[in-house]
């Protein structure tokens, strides 16, 4: 089919010139000109780059809108694809560009059946995604994205590389988790190596944050409770023979509930400031609560999954576990019901995760995530369409 082509094709153009979050200026414009070839209306603007498609129904009816993010990251690909990024420290290494390329698809499908729609199919078109803990889809409501069109229920769908193509992830409740990020910089007193007694050691303080940090997940959460505490930077010293006076640690911590984040952000506060304190340092510490945990609609979620299991027969929706992957989409549904659900990428043997610079997709999950969208989109604007008419 032309049409799955055209969406490989415009997802390899997008993943040679990936954007970072809030600079996704020249993936905008072509989603646009996609958009007016394709003949669909739209609104820009939102959130600088944010666009929202408007496919208008032949009869009323209620409002259903999909989402999907565009802009990449910092990481300097080496995938070994044909079309890999042409922008050095830029790519495409979490599917944003199959997102965008599948919904434009999708839009371009809906808008040449909207003689069969009863009401409004959004297309929410997000910057800035990974630009956690700020991300764009608050901004764009604050833009007022749904201003005039409120959806009544929102969905999203994301490549998931550890899933088969043809299988897809759904469920309801948490499917991603709360993601907070931190960073601590502690102070001591530097000098030379020889003559420890005489200073204050950073590293030292530094070393015993990493242990003691650990220690809130294995001592203080209850194991049945998902959490992960992570250092991911640690920065200290300036040369072999000189004990640091400063060392730094960037981190994340990532839970599913929201009574386990506030015993995680009070414990981690707590274990920093008297770990310091222990050792006669100063810290400053910056914590920064991130987007909130995805949570999946039940009713929604079970519906989704029987049009999938449908479609693609049973074992298309296996039963599987939620991730503490963080999740822009999760501000999305804290104010609106919706779905956010996983679509099966995996190349097989040799995949790397996202965000990994030798992620690949498998595009053959394309033809999949368009056919799916289009079929979940419709069915679930049927069902609101029950709902009020009840």
């Amino acid at each position: 089919m032309s049409y799955i082509q055209d969406t490989i094709d415009f997802r390899r153009e997008l993943h040679e010139n990936p954007e970072l979050s809030t600079m996704e200026e020249r993936t905008s414009r072509r989603v646009k000109e996609k958009l007016e070839e394709y003949g669909v209306p739209y609104k820009d603007g939102f959130a600088k780059h944010g666009i929202l498609g408007i496919i208008k129904g032949d009869k009323p009816g209620g409002i259903v809108g999909i989402r999907a993010d565009m802009d990449a990251l910092p990481i300097n690909e080496i995938s070994g694809e044909p079309f890999s990024s042409k922008v050095e420290n830029v790519m495409h290494a979490c599917g944003h560009d199959a997102h965008t390329s599948m919904l434009v698809t999708v839009a371009r499908i809906l808008n040449e059946r909207k003689s069969e729609i009863s009401g409004t199919i959004l297309l929410i078109f997000q910057p800035a995604e990974e630009n956690s803990p700020t991300g764009g889809s608050q901004a764009m409501m604050d833009d007022g994205v749904f201003d005039e069109y409120e959806p009544d229920v929102l969905l999203a769908q994301h490549v998931w590389p550890s899933l088969p193509v043809g299988q897809f992830g759904v469920m309801g409740g948490p499917i991603m988790g709360n993601s907070d990020r931190f960073k601590i910089k502690v102070t001591g007193t530097g000098g030379h190596a020889a003559m420890p007694n005489e200073t204050n050691d950073a590293v030292i303080m530094m070393n015993a944050l990493i242990n003691n940090l650990q220690t809130i997940v294995s001592r203080n959460v209850d194991p049945f409770d998902p959490a992960v505490l992570t250092i991911g930077t640690v920065k200290a010293g300036t040369a072999y023979n000189v004990i640091a006076e400063e060392a730094e640690l960037n981190g994340t911590i990532r839970t599913q509930s929201d009574n386990v984040k506030q015993l995680m952000k009070r414990r981690f506060h707590e274990v920093v400031e008297e770990t310091v304190q222990a050792y006669n340092g100063k810290v400053e510490i910056e914590y920064y609560d991130g987007y909130p945990a995805t949570v999946n609609d039940e009713e929604i979620a079970q519906h989704v999954k029987s049009i999938i299991g449908n479609m693609h027969g049973e074992a298309s929706v296996p039963n599987l576990r939620p991730s503490l992957g963080g999740e822009d989409f999760g501000r999305f549904l804290k104010k609106y019901r919706g779905v956010y659900y996983w679509l099966g990428t995996s190349i097989g043997e040799g995949q790397k995760p996202l965000h990994n610079p030798g992620f690949k997709l498998n595009e053959d999950g394309l033809k999949y995530g368009v056919e799916t969208m289009v079929e979940v989109a419709l069915k679930t604007l049927e069902r609101v369409n029950e709902k009020l008419n009840d």
